[in-house]
Formats: structure tokens, sequence, C-alpha cells
């Protein structure tokens, strides 16, 4: 195995170990102790230390490491930037990101080593996480994590970057996009996703076992958490299109942000309404009660209300979470633990849409710069060479045109019958669409509507259930654009 010419022009040792200090909890030395006993020639790994600006810790550590160490010093103070910065500077053919609260065993780069000769297709690996838990939150937190990591390492397609124990080759780190620094912990997902999309292989060396030292308090938890949030919704409020993209599951309180948007709620609801009124449609009386339970809250309950109502659960969770443990109920801990950490995710991301998406502007739309806003409507997908969105039985969109009559076009690939068949009403600004106004083609439904001065109107739909052989959504119409046009004089 021969080394790499380093970026200095001397020779590169194979492997860089990126120790980001700001997060140690107390366990700095024990991690420096770790990495200078492993049990391979010395030669072969460079320890690099980033330093945050804290003078104590920094003369602590210049005093203990002398020059076995290189000490790069930075104005940050978030783990993800002091990472990204010793991957900088890093000169090793293979870069290993780890934390300071972590320690390794003796012989992990030896198995790193083994594992890059054995696996010669593996572009990174991570390694095993073993906890150490030293109260009944920490194990808690550990049980948590824990879990979400082994199915990560083991189960899940891509999800195989672990901050605590990676392994990559640098020149892939980089081919990759390293860690973006404006992402907080969620970088770390983004990075896993785009070794993913380009095609790197990335491992896992159960063998080499690193021990994670978890520190069981609520205020850190809701600090880490809120840090990965606010990186998930950064991310997708740009909507960028970088591969691995489009394997970032997007979250509930995302794709249903219009909710939010009552006034376009109420049109949803109005329309089922009136709907409902006309006997049409409703062959079960619990189909009915479904859609009634569905567009109350968007309708009826407004951002503030459904943020406050997020915070009351996150509060009842931690309260609970902290009686629990403080009688040493450990089993009822880890449920509770898991309910507040839901919890508080749901309440930051609608927190964080709130305020990063007011910033970014209006949310992308789904079907072209004539819809303003939409609600009731599923994501993207594509069949049969055909891109499209199903929206649910009830949805609404905000339209733009010109003051007077227009003409709407809502195009879809006639996926479920043909369109005269579906039965369904249309609606603009709760009034409802006569029929002799609207004409069914084969993949099509054009409306001629007369849109207020302000050329912007609300036309909501409605229309029997439709469910999927295996599909458990409520389905409507199959909507690929919606056209707005001004209509021409006769």
């Amino acid at each position: 195995m021969q080394d790499a010419p380093a970026r200095d022009g001397g020779e590169s040792p194979l492997f860089s170990i990126i120790i980001p200090l700001d997060d140690h909890r107390g366990q700095w030395r024990q991690s420096w102790l770790g990495w200078t006993s492993q049990n391979v020639d010395r030669r072969l790994y460079e320890i690099i230390l980033i330093v945050p600006p804290d003078l104590l810790l920094r003369a602590d550590i210049e005093a203990l490491t002398g020059t076995e160490a290189r000490l790069e010093y930075s104005e940050s103070v978030h783990d993800v930037e002091l990472s990204a910065l010793g991957a900088a500077r890093a000169r090793g053919r293979y870069l290993f990101f780890t934390e300071s609260h972590c320690r390794p065993e003796p012989d992990v780069l030896a198995l790193c080593i083994r594992a890059i000769e054995d696996h010669p297709d593996w572009s990174g690996f991570s390694c095993k996480s073993v906890p150490i838990c030293h109260n009944v939150l920490s194990r808690a937190e550990a049980a948590m994590y824990q879990s979400d990591i082994e199915f990560g390492m083991k189960l899940h397609p891509w999800l195989k970057v672990l901050d605590q124990c990676f392994v990559t080759r640098r020149d892939v780190y980089e081919e990759c996009g390293g860690l973006r620094t404006d992402l907080g912990h969620f970088a770390e997902w983004v990075l896993a996703a785009s070794y993913y999309a380009r095609g790197h292989m990335v491992g896992y060396l159960d063998e080499a076992r690193v021990h994670h030292y978890y520190v069981g308090k609520l205020d850190e938890l809701e600090i880490f958490t809120l840090d990965f949030v606010q990186g998930e919704i950064r991310y997708l409020s740009e909507a960028r299109r970088d591969p691995g993209g489009e394997l970032i599951e997007i979250p509930i309180e995302w794709s249903e942000r219009d909710k939010f948007d009552f006034a376009i709620a109420r049109h949803a609801l109005n329309a089922l309404v009136r709907y409902s009124l006309a006997g049409r449609g409703w062959k079960r009386p619990d189909e009915m009660l479904q859609a009634f339970r569905r567009w109350a809250a968007p309708a009826l309950l407004n951002e503030v209300r459904a943020r406050l109502a997020a915070r009351i659960a996150v509060l009842h969770a931690r309260t609970s979470l902290t009686v629990l443990s403080a009688v040493g109920a450990s089993a009822a801990t880890g449920r509770w633990m898991k309910r507040y950490i839901a919890s508080l995710i749901r309440f930051q991301r609608l927190d964080c849409i709130r305020r990063i998406c007011s910033r970014a502007g209006p949310p992308r739309r789904l079907f072209g710069d004539c819809v303003l806003a939409q609600i009731g409507f599923h994501c993207m997908e594509s069949s049969a060479g055909s891109a499209f969105c199903w929206s649910e039985p009830e949805a609404a969109v905000r339209i733009a045109g010109a003051s007077g009559r227009n003409i709407v076009r809502i195009l879809g690939p006639a996926l479920r019958a043909s369109l005269d068949q579906i039965g369904v009403y249309f609606y603009l600004d709760g009034t409802l669409v006569d029929s002799t106004a609207i004409v069914v083609g084969r993949d099509s439904f054009t409306l001629r509507v007369d849109l207020p001065p302000s050329g912007i109107a609300t036309l909501a739909w409605v229309c029997p259930v439709l469910r999927g052989v295996g599909d458990s959504r409520r389905l409507g119409l199959s909507i690929a654009a919606i056209e707005v046009a001004r209509a021409e004089k006769k």
C-alpha cells in the first residue's frame, strides 16, 4: 500500500484522524489517549485536533499533546464546521471523522487497514458505535439513537455515514461535496445521500469499535435536534437538484406546510361541505368522517395555534420524562424519551418553516407560475413516462390570471378512469362551477371561469375517494399541470 504525495510536498500518512473539540463532554483526554494508543505504526496516521476559541481548553490541549498532534485553530464552535476545516487541512489518503467524546479501542486502525484491503469496492465505511452511559437519561438516549444507528448501518440503503466513526477516501469525500457547514448536523445525511447517488459504496465495519459517551441532558438534546432540523428545513427550502437530493425523505411538516394557509384550506373544507350536503359521492360514512377530520384542523387552526399545540406536546413529554427519570423508571423513561424527541422535532420543524421560509420567499410551486399556492396534494411521482401529482379527493389551488373571463386547464394522465366518469365537482371562490362551463377531455378538464378584478381566485374540487392497491393514501385526481389563460373574445 503506497502512500500518496502530501499537499505540502512530503509523504502523506494513510489516515488523518479528525477530532473537533467543541463538544468533548469532559472526555477529550480519553479520546486523545485512545488514538495515541493504536497498535499500528504511528507513522501511518496523523491526529488533527480542531480547537474552538476556548483559551483554557487550548492551553490544556497544547500542554498534553505537545508535538504529537496537529492543532488547527478555528473561531467556530460548531463541530461540523470544525470537522470540515480538519478535512480541508488533512494530508491522509483516508479521513477518519470522529468526535472528542468518542474513545476508540486499540485495534480500530488495524481493523480499518484490513477492511480497506478486503473491500476495495468500499469508498468509505462506518465503524461500530458502542454507548457509554452514566444515568437513566443517558441510557434512554443511547437506546433511542443506537436503534436508529443499527437500522441505518444494516438495513437502510444509503444512510451509512456516522460522524462518530466514519472513514472515507479523501478524494471521494471531496467529489461528493464534503460536509456542508451551513446545514449543521443535517450535513451528515446530505453527504450520505451524495455518496449513494454518485455510486460510491459505504460499508459497515462491525468489528471496529468506538465508544460514544451519551451525556443524558435534555437541554443538550434540544440544542442538537434544533441544529439538525434547521439544516433539514434550510436544505429543503433551497430546492436544489444536487445528486442525492431526491433521496432525502420529505417530512410531513414540510409536505403539508400549505395547510397553515388556512384561507385556502377553508375553500377545500367549504367544497367538502357543499359536496356532502348535496348527497354526492359518499358510499361509506367512515370515509365522510375521515374527510372532515382531515380538513377541520387546517381550515380552523392557523399556524400559530398549530405551533402552540406542538409546544404543549413538547412540555408535556419533557415533564413526564423528567419525573420518570428522577424515580428511575427505565422502561417508561425510554418510551417517553422517544415521545419527547418526536414532539420536539415536530415543534422545531414548524417553527423553522415559519422562520426560514418567510425569509426564503414563497414555497416552490408544483404546477407553474399561475398556481400561487396549493393544498391537498401528495408528492410528485411518475408512471408510464408521465410526471404527475395525485391530489387528495378534496384539494384547492390559488390561481392567478387576468381579470374577467379565463380558461383554466387541468392536465393529467387518465390513470383512474375517463375523467367524465370520476364525478368531480369544482368550486371557484366557494361557488359551484356550472357543468356547462366544463369540457372534459381524455386527459384534461377545461373550465371557463370569471376571475375577480385582482385576477386571483381559489379553485377547489371534490371527487370520490380512490384507493390504490397496496396504497393507503386517499387519492383524487392525477395532475401534471394547471394552465390559466385569458379567454379569447368571440
